[in-house]
């Protein structure tokens, strides 16, 4: 063992003598490009040393310097839209050239991540979208992803409260593939799992790729199984370049319920004994709303660098309002990427640094249903001046106080750093080591004033002012070491990749709250000066809470990409991988892929029939992934407070069994299926992809009901459940017009998507065949509407079946028989399935102009084939509703299927009445910009755009933006809260220049 060491140090020491003597054998050779018609110098040409990774680009008066090993014999000079042109090298150490403009545009080389490196996009043999950072959407968002929304077929990205700065979009990949575990996709930024996808800017976004096939996401095993989207941020290069992007945006209420005015509810509610008049005429919609919601984002950029060390810096800062009353967000961010490499290309270091700090104002989302339903006679201010108190209607609050008196704030503090260093071992073997962490700090504080007049009114000389504060922490360590070996011999080409991944994760949180505070002032900055903690009047273990958390993940993994010819091409890939998480008889597991593609359009014989065909491959790919995201102990006995038990006079607190161990729990599986399609023809003017997949999700988590004893509690979470979710994507881009000075492309992506709930049982573990979901909330008892079912998809609207109404204006619904009753008369047994939330298509449209130096993209978006319950017409939307509330215009509009109930007797009762069709499709974004080159010698270029979103939406349901209920999840079409957050039109406006 001794001897083989020494010799593998030997071997070390001889490699550092060869790349210490190549160092010092470089020369420097420098000149300047030139166009060979006029002239004039060429800035961001490609120059390289041929057969070497040696290469820098031409800064802007076309000026170059590079240092060359002394084994290169020539350099070579590429521009897009120009001739590649290569020079030899006669020892001159001044080399200067000119290039001529191509008859035809140079072809892009499109780079697609897949996972611990990259490929060209002809490589790729699984199903992998790819965009790139100039074709995101232009919007003013928290999360840089609601740019890519309807811009990756299958890839469905809602927000439910896009007005409000601090929402997160939710975001699904080819249907639901869970019941209790996550359903969002993992997120990989510059390399690292698990990033932190809040921390981004959009504009440092240069590509975005989205792993859709299983055999892509199965090199990330356990956290593969909804999917992988890679961001790469940009990095810098040997050109200099100083970059400012800014822009104002103003979001506007659209498409908002109506409910009615003051002079209408004296009329209909008053007159109609259903409300009282107060005397005041408040439009309480109006006082809660602040619209147009003003924000501003500015973000600087600064790269350059050499032939061996770049950098890419920047900062952001965004300070934005909601528009409820109590909504907004600053936030200041920065990102450094430096790349450094020896002159031999030996040794390359990378590091990556991202902090960002976010101060909070939490929305109120309740607040605008409270408005909503208020008697609108109600005054905002009593006779002395202060918030009127009410105690009446839905709620029974002030919104107007609410919105401006009651905090809840959070500071959030943000860091990713990752660095990785690459030893170049040999020109095709290298290796390289990443380390990285990712943390999150949030802080957050609430507080309610003494002054409230729910508390005036009440008289409490207790529990009054109220403050809490919480602190959360979560960081995330990786290390992983790669390799990665590549052979090309003859037409057969290798590439090889080996890994290791350690991850820990960890999470803290500090909870503290206390009442009667002598100063409001304090906020929540002085909890110990309450007085309400300890004493007779105590809360004991409620005022305060701690908990620390956490899981480690370990994985071994390898891939091996074969491609004979460029034609023939296969991919194989296995992760073999361990987590803390899992029981003590699964704790690792294999998640192996292959995958193949056949570049038909390579074959001499279909060059010769069809010359026109630019690119026909066929692929198809399997693999198998996991879903690990549920909580930490679960496969474990936990012990938790089990009251107290009197011995000789004293009370002592006793722990015990609070959740059964499962030895045998593990990872949920989902085995995935794709087979696809790439095509481009004539000259690349038509491409796209069509792709057809089957995704079988077993061990689905959830807890099912097991006997006492021998078990501690009465269930046990387990791995039993399976679903199926299939469909059909397809994307299409097309070149329609290429000119000078005009062009118009367009880009179609559609997708299809089927569910199937296959079992809730196996041998071990026996469930129903269904489980009742998208339960209503009171006033009444409407209880759930949905069902998942055996045999059946997710979103099956599950009540009664409507048969109209009669003359006393009550809901009429038929039995299982099929007689006719009234809706207050009916069973449950008497419920049927009565329609599906979940879309059966979602698809959007591009269409980008450009003429001269004006550029024009509108951008169309829609979801079809589905049903929404109705939320707000089955609460507020009858005459029937709560006495002296607010309601609907649809309640006393004779065109409205609504007004007609006007029984109290069936109010409440849920039925397909309330459905209506949710197909919608929107003018989802509009874009226009001008750009201006300049030839001064601080500014090349500025440019000035607007865009708008969400500017107009087609549809037939009368309930609002339809974009506004969740399709997402396991209850899609329907909105189980009586939140409401206001749709917006958003319009932005923004500078751009290039220094």
């Amino acid at each position: 063992m001794r001897g083989k060491l020494l010799r593998f140090l030997g071997v070390c020491f001889l490699m550092l003598i060869v790349g210490s003597s190549a160092f010092a054998q470089n020369k420097v050779i420098s000149g300047k490009v030139t166009d060979a018609t006029s002239g004039s110098p060429l800035p961001g040409v490609s120059i390289s040393a041929t057969g070497t990774t040696v290469g820098t680009t031409s800064d802007v008066e076309g000026n170059y310097k590079l240092n060359v090993p002394e084994t290169a014999q020539s350099l070579t000079f590429s521009f897009i839209g120009y001739q590649s042109k290569k020079v030899d090298l006669t020892g001159a150490t001044t080399i200067n050239t000119t290039l001529s403009q191509s008859n035809s545009t140079l072809e892009e080389v499109v780079v697609v991540s897949v996972g611990y490196g990259t490929l060209d996009k002809k490589e790729v043999s699984s199903a992998i979208t790819h965009v790139s950072g100039k074709d995101l959407l232009p919007v003013s968002a928290n999360n840089p992803l609601m740019s890519l929304q309807g811009k990756v077929a299958g890839l469905t990205i809602t927000n439910t409260a896009s007005g409000d700065p601090n929402s997160s979009p939710n975001v699904q990949l080819r249907g639901a593939s869970s019941r209790s575990a996550g359903l969002g996709p993992l997120y990989v930024i510059n390399g690292v799992p698990g990033g932190n996808i809040d921390n981004i800017n959009q504009n440092d976004i240069e590509s975005i790729d989205v792993l859709k096939g299983g055999a892509a996401a199965a090199i990330y095993g356990t956290r593969g199984g909804n999917g992988v989207i890679i961001i790469t941020t940009k990095k810098g290069s040997s050109q200099s370049r100083l970059f400012y992007d800014g822009y104002a945006s103003f979001d506007y209420v659209t498409n908002r319920l109506e409910n009615l005015s003051p002079e209408e509810f004296v009329e209909k509610r008053v007159k109609g004994n259903q409300g009282q008049d107060y005397g005041a005429r408040t439009n309480w919609l109006d006082e809660v709303t602040n619209s147009p919601a003003f924000s501003q984002k500015h973000t600087v950029q600064l790269s350059g660098g050499s032939s061996r060390t770049s950098y890419f810096a920047s900062a952001d800062y965004r300070n934005a309002d909601g528009i409820d009353l109590r909504a907004h967000k600053k936030e200041y961010g920065a990102r450094i990427n430096i790349s450094h490499a020896t002159e031999d290309n030996t040794f390359v270091a990378t590091l990556s640094v991202a902090p960002r700090y976010m101060n909070v104002s939490n929305a109120d989302q309740g607040n605008f249903n409270n408005a909503l339903t208020l008697n609108p006679t109600y005054p905002i201010f009593d006779t002395t001046g202060r918030y009127n108190y009410i105690n009446t209607g839905f709620f029974s609050n002030n919104p107007v106080e609410n919105g401006k008196m009651i905090k809840s704030d959070a500071d959030i503090k943000e860091m990713d750093i990752n660095g990785s260093l690459k030893f170049n071992i040999l020109k095709n073997l290298s290796t390289m080591i990443t380390i990285s962490q990712i943390s999150r700090s949030a802080r957050n504080m609430n507080f309610r004033p003494s002054t409230l007049s729910s508390i005036v009114h009440s008289g409490r000389v207790n529990q009054t002012n109220f403050a809490s504060q919480e602190q959360q922490e979560n960081d995330q360590k990786n290390v992983e070491w790669t390799g990665n070996y590549s052979l090309d011999f003859n037409k057969h080409h290798i590439k090889a990749l080996g890994g290791y991944g350690y991850t820990l994760y960890n999470y803290k949180q500090f909870y503290a709250q206390n009442y009667d505070f002598p100063f409001d002032v304090f906020l929540w900055n002085n909890l110990g000066s309450g007085l309400y903690n300890g004493g007779a009047a105590g809360q004991g273990q409620s005022a305060v809470g701690s908990t620390q958390n956490g899981s480690t993940l370990i994985a071994f993994f390898g891939r091996v990409n074969y491609d004979f010819d460029n034609r023939y091409i296969l991919t194989a890939s296995l992760r073999h991988e361990g987590s803390s998480k899992f029981g003590a008889n699964n704790k690792w597991g294999n998640f192996p892929a292959v995958s193949g593609a056949w570049r038909i359009s390579e074959e001499g014989f279909f060059k010769d029939a069809l010359p026109w065909v630019d690119e026909l491959k066929i692929r198809a790919d399997y693999g198998i992934t996991g879903n690990q995201d549920f909580g930490n102990y679960i496969s474990l006995i936990l012990y938790g407070s089990a009251g107290y038990f009197p011995f000789n006079g004293t009370q002592y607190q006793v722990y015990g069994p609070s959740q059964n161990v499962n030895r045998d729990l593990k990872w949920e599986k989902a085995m995935n299926f794709n087979a696809g399609v790439d095509f481009s023809i004539l000259k690349n003017r038509l491409s796209g992809s069509i792709d057809y997949y089957i995704r079988r999700n077993v061990d689905l988590l959830g807890g099912y009901d097991v006997p006492l004893p021998s078990n501690f509690q009465s269930t046990t979470f387990a791995n039993v459940g399976t679903m199926k979710n299939y469909g059909i994507e397809a994307t299409l881009n097309g070149a329609i017009i290429k000119q000078t000075d005009f062009s118009y492309n367009t880009s179609l992506a559609i997708a299809y998507n089927r569910n199937k709930f296959i079992s809730f049982s196996n041998s071990l573990y026996k469930g129903g065949t269904f489980q009742p979901v998208a339960g209503l909330p009171a006033p009444g008892s409407p209880g759930p509407i949905q069902r998942l079912e055996e045999g059946r998809t997710i979103g099956e609207f599950y009540t009664w079946k409507s048969a109209g109404v009669n003359e006393q204006g009550a809901l009429l619904v038929y039995k299982k028989d099929g007689t006719i009753i009234p809706a207050n008369q009916a069973a449950e047994d008497d419920k049927q399935y009565v329609g599906n939330g979940l879309p059966k298509f979602t698809a959007s449209m591009n269409h980008a102009f450009r003429y001269k130096r004006f550029d024009l993209n509108v951008f169309l978006r829609g979801a079809f084939g589905y049903k929404i319950f109705n939320t707000p017409a089955f609460y507020l939307g009858t005459a029937a509703s709560q006495t002296d509330a607010n309601v609907l215009k649809s309640a006393y509009d004779p065109s409205s299927k609504y007004s007609k109930l006007t029984s109290p007797t069936t109010q409440y009762r849920a039925s397909d009445y309330f459905l209506e069709p949710g197909s919608f499709v929107k003018i989802d974004n509009v874009a226009m910009g001008y750009t201006q080159p300049l030839r001064t010698k601080y500014l090349k270029s500025v440019r000035f755009y607007a865009a708008g979103r969400n500017l107009k939406t087609f549809t037939s349901y009368t309930g609002g933006d339809p974009d506004l209920v969740q399709i997402n999840g396991l209850t899609p079409g329907v909105n189980t809260s009586l939140n409401y957050y206001p749709a917006t039109l958003q319009v932005i406006l923004g500078l751009q220049a290039t220094f």
